[in-house]
């Protein structure tokens, strides 16, 4: 089930990153930053009172731009809004009603989204009669608050969470199914891709309503084993707003990475890995996912042999850090080769779930004690070494000197593991511990 998302906008200078900082701190673990958006807009998760959300810290809405930085904040801001299954906007108490405020407010009616309206700079009972100026705007859930401060803010939070849609949830049956997520840049051909897996003999079993956002889980069957194509809707929905998908095709990924068991990373065979697919390769190794690497288009390739030599060159270089990943080569528009991914979905997930007995890591541990570093002229031990987690696998070495280990040693303890237990198609976790007396 995918968390809903709030976005928070407003003109600029109205205290959007404080609220978006406050918000994050309600919450004790707060997942890092997602690779690839930070320049462009924030994004993380967060919760209050067990409920979890996503939530998007945007840039300053300006009157019609013509400065191309200033028209680019404008259009992500946008971006967010339509993303966005709740919207805070955000006004400055201090400074009262202005005209972009109105101008904001008329911006995001279009959209029909429930709407928090939030005055900020508001710190204390004698400051709330700043909040009645506000009501001339024609709104409901005017809320006062002060960011910096945390004044009215949990009967903010409250509000919020109270106004948070319920995401659908799937049937017990359906929850146990395999669910893939098909991501990638714009025009690579998802839509075509999820045709011909679900149009295939008419494979199509039923559409699992989605969100509001009319996004739906397309269920299909493959030699009688069913699997769940994650937010298929959102592959084919035109936006409302005209924005460059190129820079903002994370926002979408994250959605349905989030949910999946295995992610199809879609790459244009003629074109070639670029900046954007290693973003969200990326994405989809930080989240623990399996990770299937389709080159797709191949029907266009010339010479395939040779294309082929070239892309996985290509992958080596730009992206090593998931060379666990296998590589299909595919057509969307011929069906060629598309129904190759089911079985490779099922292979991950055995590796995915994949649980050592402690005995074979702990044989593994002495071979890998004698490529260790010392330690301030001591020798670096591992000690004891266990699995604590599957999907994806992840493995605890308990050592006597844990400030020893680099990131290329525990590259190293990950290429072990991968040699003996394979792991194909799955991110591996290695953590070091001390082990304390």
């Amino acid at each position: 089930m995918r968390k809903p998302v709030v976005a928070i906008i407003g003109r600029p200078n109205v205290g959007k990153s404080t609220l978006f900082n406050r918000i994050l701190r309600a919450r004790e673990a707060i997942v890092e930053d997602i690779p690839g958006v930070t320049r462009d807009r924030i994004y993380r998760e967060a919760s209050w009172e067990d409920r979890e959300f996503i939530v998007i810290d945007t840039g300053g809405i300006y009157p019609e731009p013509e400065d191309e930085i200033v028209a680019q904040t404008r259009e992500q801001s946008l971006f967010a809004v339509e993303e966005a299954d709740l919207i805070v906007l955000l006004f400055d108490g201090r400074e009262g009603v202005t005209e972009l405020d109105r101008e904001v407010v008329e911006l995001i009616r279009p959209y029909r989204k429930p709407v928090i309206y939030a005055v900020n700079k508001i710190d204390g009972p004698s400051r709330e009669e700043l909040l009645y100026e506000f009501y001339s705007l024609g709104v409901e859930n005017l809320v006062a608050l002060s960011a910096a401060t945390g004044y009215g803010f949990s009967e903010f939070m409250d509000l919020l969470v109270s106004m948070l849609p319920e995401m659908p949830e799937l049937s017990e049956q359906e929850e146990e199914l395999p669910k893939i997520a098909i991501v990638g840049k714009p025009n690579v051909g998802k839509s075509t891709l999820v045709n011909a897996l679900t149009g295939k003999e008419r494979m199509i079993v039923s559409d699992t309503p989605g969100t509001t956002r009319d996004a739906v889980d397309t269920v299909c069957r493959y030699y009688g084993r069913r699997y769940i194509l994650v937010d298929t809707a959102g592959l084919r929905r035109k936006s409302k707003v005209s924005y460059s998908l190129e820079r903002y095709m994370v926002v979408r990924a994250i959605r349905s990475i989030d949910r999946a068991d295995v992610v199809v990373l879609l790459i244009d065979a003629l074109e070639g890995i670029t900046e954007q697919d290693q973003k969200i390769a990326s994405l989809i190794d930080r989240y623990g996912k399996g990770i299937i690497v389709a080159f797709n288009k191949w029907d266009l390739v010339e010479e395939p042999e040779k294309r082929l030599k070239e892309l996985k060159r290509e992958f080596q270089w730009k992206l090593n850090f998931i060379n666990y990943a296998p590589i299909l080569t595919i057509s969307g528009l011929s069906r060629k080769r598309t129904t190759k991914l089911f079985p490779l979905v099922d292979e991950i997930l055995k590796e995915r779930n994949k649980r050592i007995p402690t005995s074979e890591l702990n044989r593994l541990r002495e071979a890998i004690s004698e490529n260790l570093p010392s330690h301030r002229g001591r020798r670096v031990k591992i000690l004891y070494a266990t699995q604590t987690e599957t999907a994806p696998p992840g493995f605890v070495f308990f050592v006597n000197y844990p400030d020893a280990f680099k990131k290329e040693h525990l590259r190293y303890i990950e290429k072990r593991l991968r040699e003996l237990f394979g792991f194909k198609g799955t991110p591996v976790r290695v953590f070091i511990r001390e082990r304390r007396r």
